[in-house]
């Protein structure tokens, strides 16, 4: 019983913060994609997908060197999550390498733009742009260790500004306990979205955002239910087979990792690593939050005392009331 007393004032604390941040900067950890693509000598087509961020955060200006010439005015397209703007413009080769580029308000953000340079002769680069360094310098193609790292970070940052998806491991951590079961959860679980972030990366599959997102915060209403079932003592699929519930619910959450992933894009030549290497970040980040999650829980164990026995539905009642807001707001979108 103490454990799951430690468990409450750890879940407290962070499915609060989860909602209060959730809500105010879910939008400002989209991605940004810059693409350049060479049709004729010298001459490329430009594609910025700038995030809208929310309103404290600045807006995201793409800011071309001045020997690149716009050759025809830029066509914005809005959509719900972002605006995309396309162009022509051209760049002689000998200028072009060298030149820099830069995203204006990155700086003060908290996302990220990954640029895509593709060639004519059929040589792509990919460069991840972030806060730290919200500029660039045109080279050629990058390394397989370039790919690896950018694609690698990218998934992790992921993950971590994921907290629909941090939600759902964190009920299994408070259903399931410290315990070689929750191991096999968490393979289970990484081994269900690994599929189908490759499937659908790949377009071997393909199923509509917003479907996927109601039904992630559906998985999480549904494990706050089984939680308050454990505590009534009452039949558990979840505690009697953890390891199922995970991958059933890993597989529908791997699409939302694809969604995600589809957004920025993959570099052409470089797709398998660059496709492992955002799993495997993805991977990190929540191995990074359950060492966490157990660190609190290794010293509350050291400092907290037994709590009333009244708090123990408490958990179940938070996670089950963000999940069901979370819910709600992602079906109404459906029809706006």
């Amino acid at each position: 019983m103490i454990l799951r007393r430690i468990f409450l004032f750890i879940t407290v604390l962070g499915v609060c913060g989860a909602l209060l941040s959730g809500m105010a900067q879910a939008d400002d950890s989209q991605p940004g994609y810059l693409e350049f693509a060479e049709v004729s000598e010298g001459r490329f087509n430009v594609i910025w997908r700038s995030p809208k961020l929310s309103a404290k955060m600045p807006v995201l200006q793409l800011v071309l060197p001045e020997n690149i010439e716009t050759l025809t005015p830029p066509v914005t397209t809005d959509f719900p999550t972002s605006v995309l703007e396309r162009r022509l413009v051209k760049a002689e080769p000998e200028t072009f390498l060298g030149s820099r580029i830069e995203i204006s308000g990155l700086r003060d953000s908290r996302t990220d733009v990954l640029v895509r340079i593709a060639f004519a002769n059929g040589v792509a680069t990919t460069t991840l742009l972030q806060p730290s360094q919200p500029w660039m310098i045109v080279e050629g193609p990058k390394t397989a260790v370039q790919i690896t790292w950018d694609y690698a970070v990218l998934g992790f940052e992921h993950i971590l500004a994921g907290f629909d998806h941090l939600l759902f491991v964190l009920a299994l951590l408070l259903i399931v306990g410290p315990t070689k079961r929750l191991l096999w959860a968490i393979t289970a679980f990484t081994a269900a979205h690994s599929i189908t972030l490759a499937a659908a990366t790949l377009g071997l599959i393909w199923v509509p955002g917003p479907p996927v997102e109601a039904i992630i915060a559906l998985s999480i209403l549904f494990l706050a239910g089984e939680m308050l079932k454990i505590q009534q003592g009452k039949p558990s699929l979840t505690a009697r087979s953890p390891w199922l519930v995970a991958f059933t619910f890993g597989l529908l959450h791997g699409l939302g990792f694809a969604g995600a992933l589809a957004d920025v894009g993959l570099p052409e030549h470089e797709i398998p690593l660059a496709l492992l290497m955002f799993n495997v970040g993805v991977e990190l980040g929540q191995l990074a939050f359950v060492c966490v999650v157990l660190a609190i829980v290794y010293l509350a164990k050291k400092l907290l005392s037994s709590w009333p026995k009244w708090t123990d539905p408490i958990p179940a009642y938070c996670i089950g009331s963000i999940s069901a807001f979370w819910l709600i707001e992602r079906v109404s979108g459906f029809w706006t």
